[in-house]
Parts: C-alpha cells; sequence; structure tokens
C-alpha cells in the first residue's frame, strides 16, 4: 500500500514538473509584439510555406503567417494571411513574393515595395485587415521561363531533325558544295583583282586628273557667266533707269502717235482736196483735148455758138433721111 502511495506522489510530481516546465517554454516563447493581419492573394505556387513561416519586409523579420487557404471570391487564386508588426511601413504600393531559405525548400514571405511612379498618387500607410498583391518568386519565374525554355528546345530539336532528314542532307550537302566552288571562284576573282590593281589606280588617277581640269574649266566658265551675268545687269539697269533707253523709245512713240495724228486731221484732207481738185483739171483738159480734136479750128475761130435746141427760138427741124 505503502509503494503505490509512493508512485502516485513521484507520477504526480513528474506530471507536474512537465506542466511547469511546458507553461515556462510557452511564457518563455510566446509573441508581445502588437501585430496587424493582412491578407496575401495571387495565382501563386506557394508549395514549401507553412503556418508559422517568417514575414520579411526586405529580408528583415516582421511577422509570421497566420494560415494560407483558396480564395473563395477568385477561383484559381491562394489567399494567405500574415500577422505583421505595426511597426512595418507598409504601403499602397507593397507588395509580397514567396522566397525560400537556401536548399531546405522551406518558403517565406518576402515583402517589399514598388518603384515610385511619379504619374500615380502618393504612396499612404496601407490600412490592417487590407489585401496586398501575392506575385511569384524569383524561383516560381524560373521554372516558367525553364517550362518555356524546355518547350522552345523541344521545337528547335524537332526542326533540327527535320533538317537533317535524308532528303535535306542531300540539299546541305549541295549547298556545302557550292560555298565552296563560290569560295574557289571568289578566290580567283581575289587574285585577278590583285594582279589588276595598279592598272586600275593609275586608270583612276587619271580620271581624277580630268576631273580636276573639268573642274577648273568648269570654275573658269562659272566665272565667264557670272561676268556675263553682271553686264547684262548693268545694261538692264540702263534700259531700266530714268531717262533711260525705254524711257527714250517710249517718248518717241509718243511723238509718232502725236505725228500721225497731226498728219489724220490736217496734212490729210488737205491732200484729199488737192486730188479732187487735180481729177476735176484733169477731166476739163480732157474735155478740152476732146473738143479740139473734133473741131480744130476752134482754136483760132473760138468755141462755136451752139444751135437752138427744140422750143428755142430759131429751131429748124432737120430733114428727114432719104430711104
Amino acid at each position: 500500500m505503502e509503494n503505490k502511495s509512493h508512485a502516485l506522489a513521484a507520477g504526480s510530481f513528474v506530471l507536474l514538473l512537465m506542466a511547469a516546465l511546458i507553461s515556462l517554454a510557452v511564457w518563455l516563447t510566446r509573441d508581445t509584439r502588437a501585430l496587424q493581419v493582412y491578407e496575401l492573394a495571387g495565382a501563386v505556387n506557394v508549395s514549401g510555406l507553412q503556418p508559422q513561416a517568417s514575414v520579411r519586409y526586405f529580408g528583415v523579420p516582421v511577422g509570421k503567417v497566420s494560415s494560407m487557404g483558396l480564395d473563395p471570391q477568385t477561383p484559381g487564386q491562394v489567399l494567405v494571411r500574415i500577422a505583421v508588426e505595426d511597426t512595418a511601413p507598409l504601403t499602397t504600393r507593397s507588395f509580397a513574393t514567396l522566397g525560400f531559405q537556401g536548399v531546405t525548400g522551406l518558403a517565406y514571405i518576402q515583402l517589399a515595395d514598388a518603384p515610385a511612379d511619379p504619374a500615380s498618387a502618393p504612396a499612404t500607410p496601407l490600412p490592417p485587415g487590407s489585401r496586398m498583391l501575392l506575385k511569384p518568386g524569383l524561383l516560381s519565374q524560373l521554372t516558367d521561363r525553364g517550362e518555356r525554355l524546355l518547350g522552345q528546345l523541344e521545337q528547335t530539336s524537332q526542326h533540327v531533325n527535320q533538317l537533317l532528314a535524308p532528303g535535306n542532307q542531300q540539299a546541305l550537302m549541295g549547298a556545302v558544295k557550292h560555298i565552296g566552288q563560290a569560295a574557289a571562284e571568289l578566290q580567283q576573282l581575289t587574285a585577278q583583282t590583285r594582279r589588276t590593281l595598279p592598272a586600275l589606280l593609275a586608270s583612276g588617277q587619271e580620271t581624277l586628273d580630268v576631273v580636276k581640269a573639268t573642274s577648273k574649266r568648269v570654275g573658269d566658265s562659272a566665272d565667264a557667266a557670272r561676268v556675263s551675268a553682271s553686264a547684262f545687269q548693268h545694261f538692264s539697269e540702263r534700259m531700266t533707269a530714268p531717262g533711260g533707253t525705254l524711257e527714250q523709245i517710249n517718248l518717241g512713240a509718243d511723238v509718232l502717235v502725236a505725228t500721225g495724228q497731226t498728219l489724220r486731221s490736217n496734212t490729210l484732207p488737205r491732200v484729199d482736196q488737192a486730188l479732187q481738185a487735180a481729177e476735176r483739171t484733169s477731166q476739163q483738159l480732157g474735155e478740152l483735148t476732146q473738143s479740139l480734136t473734133d473741131n480744130p479750128q476752134a482754136l483760132l475761130l473760138g468755141k462755136p455758138a451752139l444751135l437752138p435746141g427744140p422750143g428755142e427760138p430759131g429751131f429748124a427741124a432737120p430733114p428727114p433721111a432719104a430711104r
């Protein structure tokens, strides 16, 4: 009976000691910091992340992961709740990524701020309970890019296999042969160029001399053209100057117009009258000549008297003509 009581006392003491040690451990490891709860949401693979994982702000521990789950509002999106110290300077530009601790594979939450955008509104402190964007971490980006790179490598290998098909191998060998022939022809052309290069250089020098001489002649012609243009300009200025040739020609034209008007108004009427008088005189001379031709004695006896006509005194009818 006494042994049983000793055993019961020893067991009770051990249990009390263990409870005291557990309470001491809990008391020593308790977190007395003031924490604020935030939510992280994003379509990110959170493999390796566990509750109570560390939350860091630019590498400094500022909190822990409270819980993880799927976002009921957005299918395919992960929702992570974190408890962060109220001294952490989180703003509306803050975001979260998934980091990994060395080669252990244990993940943690890395908080950071996006670069400031001058065109956007300034950042303000993030209220507790707000939601931040969870972006893919470096390992996730490498994984995604590795998958795309593997896909591209697979496509490249397929294209290489198609290129190295039997039919394409013959075409490729033919192309290589043609490249060799082109290289040989290019070598021959290079040798010919080396042989003909001195003659080409000499011909080019002669051509350059001819071009220089031509340029000099063109320059002389340009000087002569400038002299001719200057003389023509001087002649034009003399022609158009006050009292110049054009003005004298204009005055001469005015004088000719005035002379024509005078001839038309004075001289031409008088000439017309003289011509009419000359015409009458010519008619009278013609009549006189005809009269002298018909009766020459009228030059000595004068103009014969006119016989009386019918109805005038002394008119006598002529005798009838014999039949």
